[in-house]
């Protein structure tokens, strides 16, 4: 059972927002009145057309004071880059998704945030041999110790959608693919089957309402079954 609709807008702070799960974060929040979306962003950037949010920007070592001046419900976190923009240097890309992310936990638990949402990845496991994968699960441990009342990971296959200015030729062709590939993946490969971005944003926005405690991870099927929630509580925003 979903938990009772807030009453009023309920900020929620975003990191991320310039990249594909975090433009739908805007586009879906800014559709309605349930929440308030915060973002934080170490540069301006294009918002997307329609967006109601405030965004600040400031140096991610700043990020805590303001996750302590508008002391949001919740956190969600789309923060990640690639190895290709990444340099292909290891190091540079576990300092966005691992040290970043870790970062920026710490400083809104000391901000007393109670929740957070982690976009994540399918197939994100420390004991990878795969590097992506293994620093996506070292941060997913990491985080289950940083001590919030409520820790929401999602574990995304491909994402389906339009990433402005830029152009990812694999994924590209993957996504192109996805109606043809999809259907094949079975048993423990269904978890990478491809899922909406805006599905996921959904999903995200959804979890960062809820209140009862834990740490839950959620693929594909979780996040849709949370999206559909999500829908019926904008919907009776929109009645009412």
């Amino acid at each position: 059972m979903s938990d009772p609709r807030p009453v009023g807008p309920v900020r929620v702070a975003l990191v991320g927002a310039t990249g594909l799960v975090g433009r739908r974060v805007i586009e879906v929040s800014s559709a309605g009145d349930e929440v308030r979306i915060v973002g934080i962003a170490r540069r301006e950037a294009p918002l997307p057309p329609g967006a109601r949010m405030e965004m600040f920007v400031a140096e991610p070592e700043k990020w805590g004071e303001v996750l302590e001046a508008v002391r949001p419900r919740a956190l969600i976190c789309a923060l990640g880059t690639t190895m290709k923009k990444a340099g292909g240097d290891k190091d540079a890309f576990r300092a966005v998704d691992h040290d970043l992310v870790l970062a920026t936990a710490e400083a809104a638990r000391r901000a007393g945030v109670p929740n957070m949402v982690l976009v994540s990845a399918a197939g994100a496991d420390a004991r990878s041999k795969n590097f992506y994968m293994q620093v996506k699960g070292e941060t997913e441990d990491a985080l289950s110790r940083a001590g919030f009342k409520r820790l929401d990971i999602l574990h995304p296959g491909l994402l389906r959608g339009e990433r402005p200015d830029d152009l990812r030729f694999a994924e590209r062709a993957a996504m192109i693919a996805a109606p043809l590939i999809d259907p094949l993946l079975s048993g423990s490969w269904a978890r990478f089957r491809s899922i909406d971005a805006g599905l996921v944003a959904e999903a995200a926005l959804g979890l960062a309402l809820r209140r009862a405690g834990g740490r839950f991870t959620h693929d594909n099927d979780a996040m849709r079954r949370a999206a559909r929630e999500w829908r019926k509580v904008a919907a009776q925003g929109e009645a009412e």
